[in-house]
């Protein structure tokens, strides 16, 4: 059934069956009317990196080996590219950008490609906010003394300046200043209630954030299943201790003590600056915020780099590693001494992490470059019980859904032929940051949790479905690629081809082909443009569309 009730004579293959995501709309100008064949190829080397690579491989065969596991075949390089695209840009690739990629015939143009779209400001500006969501949250919080907006913007500017990472967290634990001049202060300010520094929502949160640890549940007492004691998050708080609000912004006061209070004897008693565990690492001098800027960032605390490769790792893929090898969440990694849960994938990330400045560019590009990273989805042991064990032991990539703004993006991307970035009309990237705002607070924005598997709801299926949003991004006109496409595409296979490159970055199948050239043929002006808007609402709803696969 068609957006206008209308039955198209076809049966699309599986992966086309309608799922539950949600659509968005954006008004675009006119572009030239022809559509792209070609645009600036991307160049650089990956010699740098292939030692890294190589190992990472080998002890991926090697655990294959161990499980006696059969990895997944490998994918198509077009469904490579629509991975990367939507993990480091949040939106499948434009058609430009996919003639650009075809029309490369050099050697590595994947890794070729990883290198130019990491230098695109739009990596910098959506890892960024999917950064931000572990360092501030997602809570608008209080306006007067937290600004989120500038909080992103500046992470943002660190990432395309491919600031060092452990620069970056050491100037958002320990920086003084105003929240509107020095931003990095944000991470502060986000737990400042009632004009107080809440110490403890800042030592929970830098723990799960930049460690890699769940250490909350011992705020209030020893914690039952774990290590984690009272003491010991109290002292963590107390580094936060001598921070506060003043009229030049955050700023330490060196005499300020904290105090905490006995729930039991209501006694109270000072806490001293202390950390729970490495000791050692903790600098002897220098106000509180800074030695544990420089605790937490230390080269020998193993906790740092595993926690940061955890977190890459499953933006890069939807899951984290631990999440499918144990069942553990990116912020509740093991000891570095348990031996019950090797990790060892996560230490070669973060040794070559360390060794080579704290580069997340870097690890991206590691982990993208990997035998694993392209993977197909698809494997021969899907009906068989052998099929968990394969995703355990990372054999096959994860299907995952997609996030609200990947979803809106993509849909965004899809209406227009050309790249919409940086260098796009202002209007319409500010109509764009507009309409993903709106459809993401009505979708349901998975907040924190962005890296639990979420399951999707019938509201936002009818939502993309029948919502005014996907009508207007549906409809044929010059402003749009569906327009665009039926007007300039005279022929019928270009037409079919074109419209399935746009939305699911691949051609049609033969079958599909077979099933759905009929309904183009003959058609012209009004009529071809229906059709091709029942087709793009057939593919805005397939299943395939709204999940990396």
């Amino acid at each position: 059934m068609t957006k206008t009730g209308q039955v198209i004579s076809v049966k699309l293959k599986p992966v086309l069956i309608p799922a539950c995501v949600g659509l968005a709309v954006m008004c675009l100008v006119a572009w030239a009317a022809r559509i792209p064949t070609s645009t600036e190829v991307p160049v650089g080397s990956v010699k740098d990196i292939q030692p890294t690579v190589q190992r990472l491989n080998t002890l991926l065969k090697m655990e294959w080996r161990t499980a006696k596991v059969i990895p997944a075949k490998p994918a198509d390089e077009l469904l490579v590219l629509r991975r990367l695209s939507l993990a480091l840009h949040g939106s499948v690739p434009s058609l430009e950008e996919i003639r650009a990629f075809e029309n490369d015939t050099g050697g590595d143009r994947l890794d070729r490609w990883v290198n130019q779209m990491l230098k695109d400001r739009r990596f910098a500006d959506y890892f960024a906010e999917r950064l931000a969501r572990s360092f501030v949250g997602v809570d608008a919080g209080q306006f007067v003394v937290f600004r989120r907006d500038l909080f992103v913007n500046w992470l943002s500017e660190q990432l395309h300046e491919n600031q060092p990472y452990d620069v970056i967290v050491r100037e958002m634990i320990a920086s003084d200043g105003l929240w509107t001049g020095r931003p990095e202060t944000n991470f502060v300010t986000a737990a400042v209630m009632e004009g107080e520094v809440d110490a403890n929502q800042l030592a929970s949160r830098t723990v799960r954030a930049f460690l890699g640890q769940r250490i909350d549940c011992a705020q209030c007492h020893d914690h039952p299943f774990d290590d984690w004691t009272q003491a010991q998050f109290q002292g963590l708080a107390a580094c936060y201790g001598e921070a506060e609000l003043s009229l030049v912004g955050i700023q330490d006061q060196r005499n300020k003590s904290f105090i905490v209070e006995d729930r039991m004897t209501l006694e109270e008693k000072t806490i001293e600056p202390a950390v729970p565990f490495h000791a050692e690492l903790l600098p002897e001098t220098g106000d509180a915020r800074n030695r544990l800027a420089r605790w937490v960032t230390h080269g020998r605390n193993r906790r740092f780099e595993r926690a940061i490769a955890n977190r890459v790792w499953g933006l890069m893929f939807g899951r984290a590693y631990t999440d499918l090898r144990y069942g553990l969440a990116v912020d509740d990694l093991p000891d570095p001494n348990d031996d019950k849960t090797p990790i060892a994938m996560l230490d070669l990330l973060g040794s070559d992490f360390r060794k080579n400045g704290y580069s997340l560019k870097r690890m991206i590009r590691v982990i993208a470059a990997s035998d694993l990273f392209r993977l197909s989805s698809a494997h021969e042991a899907v009906e068989t019980s052998q099929f968990e064990k394969v995703e355990q032991y990372w054999a096959v990539f994860p299907m995952t859904r997609l996030r609200p703004e990947q979803v809106v993006g993509s849909m965004l991307q899809s209406s227009s032929l050309q790249t919409i970035d940086q260098n796009s009309n202002v209007l319409i990237r500010a109509v764009r940051i507009l309409r993903e705002n709106d459809f993401v607070k009505e979708f349901g924005d998975p907040g924190e949790t962005e890296l639990d598997e979420q399951a999707g709801t019938i509201p936002q299926a009818l939502m993309r479905m029948n919502g005014r949003l996907p009508h207007e991004l549906l409809e044929a006109n010059l402003f749009n690629s569906s327009g665009r496409i039926a007007g300039y595409a005279k022929e019928d296979d270009v037409c079919l081809e074109n419209c399935f490159l746009v939305t699911l970055t691949r051609r049609p199948t033969v079958e599909e082909r077979d099933a759905l050239l009929p309904d183009l043929q003959g058609t012209q002006d009004k009529v071809r443009d229906q059709v091709v808007e029942d087709l793009y609402w057939a593919l805005f709803n397939a299943w395939e569309f709204s999940w990396n696969h």
